[in-house]
């Protein structure tokens, strides 16, 4: 089984790279942004606590993210791998996948990280915005979820570099630029 987990900070690209992974792997799509903004529209009990941490920048709490996953691989068995867009984004998420994966005798094949400058970060995010209309792309959250990102997320790097599975790849130029970077490097482990 391939599964990916896809690493960057917000506005990095996930989302647009994680589609191109899928269509081109068969791979199941596992976004935690995805399901909780679900959620969120559905007004669910899990969707409301979501929107209380999301709109202030904050994460949601990992035993929430966590709980979700393992319903996930229940969901999808015979799936040929997953891509994880956005989870895990903590230590401790991290360390839960791998040990869910390793009681379905699974792991983490590789983990591509996006690396982009702050400053277009924010750009792609307030451009995002304009656009979606999505009301947490303004700066002041943007700014607050790269310091949430820094903070949490970005020292599951050093997790997955002690494991030998991180991969970064520039998450600067044309999206099919960054694609075929990151297809170079799955291609090699799955041939």
């Amino acid at each position: 089984m391939l599964n990916i987990v896809i690493f960057g900070a917000p506005g990095s690209g996930k989302g647009t790279q994680s589609e191109k992974l899928i269509e081109k792997y068969g791979l199941k799509h596992v976004s935690t942004g995805d399901l909780l903004r679900s959620e969120i529209k559905k007004k669910t009990k899990l969707g409301l606590m979501a929107d209380s941490y999301i709109s202030k920048g904050q994460l949601v709490p990992d035993e929430v993210v966590i709980r979700m996953i393992e319903g996930l691989f229940e969901k999808h068995q015979g799936t040929p791998g997953f891509i994880f867009d956005g989870f895990p984004r903590t230590l401790t998420q991290g360390k839960a996948l791998d040990e869910i994966l390793d009681k379905k005798g699974e792991k983490i094949s590789m983990v591509l990280s996006l690396e982009v400058e702050d400053e277009e970060l924010i750009e792609r995010l307030l451009k995002r915005g304009e656009i979606s209309g999505r009301s947490d792309d303004n700066r002041e959250t943007i700014e607050l979820r790269l310091k949430v990102y820094y903070e949490q997320t970005a020292p599951l790097k050093e997790f997955y570099r002690e494991q030998g599975k991180l991969v970064r790849i520039t998450g600067h130029g044309s999206i099919d630029t960054i694609f075929e970077s990151m297809a170079t490097v799955v291609n090699r482990i799955i041939a």
